[in-house]
């Protein structure tokens, strides 16, 4: 099994900023894409920025120029600095990583962690 764990989570006011970390670990064999999703009530979950195994990122257009996501290879972690916080950021942030087991014939796939909760106030 391949788990995720984040943290870095909280309240802060707009203006600040907060950083977030996602850690993978258990029986992986390799990962390729992980990225940082989120889920403000009521609304659908969306990505907010993936990076690829090669460093490629990609960012929704509302967080550009203010979330900057990046990953440390050797520990397989992820991480999402958000700067310059809004409230409409506010939302229930959930690292995924599309990876493998090391197991016989496990296929890649899409794990997902707890979810982190991120509140900015007015």
């Amino acid at each position: 099994q391949v788990q995720l764990v984040e943290s870095g989570g909280g309240l802060v006011q707009a203006g600040g900023s907060l950083r977030l970390s996602c850690a993978a670990s258990g029986s992986i064999r390799r990962i390729n894409d992980m990225g940082w999703y989120r889920q403000a009530p009521g609304k659908q979950r969306e990505l907010v920025a993936a990076i690829t195994s090669g460093g490629n990122t990609n960012y929704v257009d509302s967080v550009k120029g203010r979330f900057t996501i990046s990953r440390d290879y050797a520990k397989n972690t992820v991480y999402l600095q958000m700067n310059s916080l809004k409230p409409e950021d506010t939302a229930v942030y959930y690292c995924n990583a599309h990876a493998q087991e090391r197991a016989y014939l496990a296929p890649m796939r899409d794990y997902w962690g707890q979810g982190t909760q991120v509140t900015v106030s007015s």
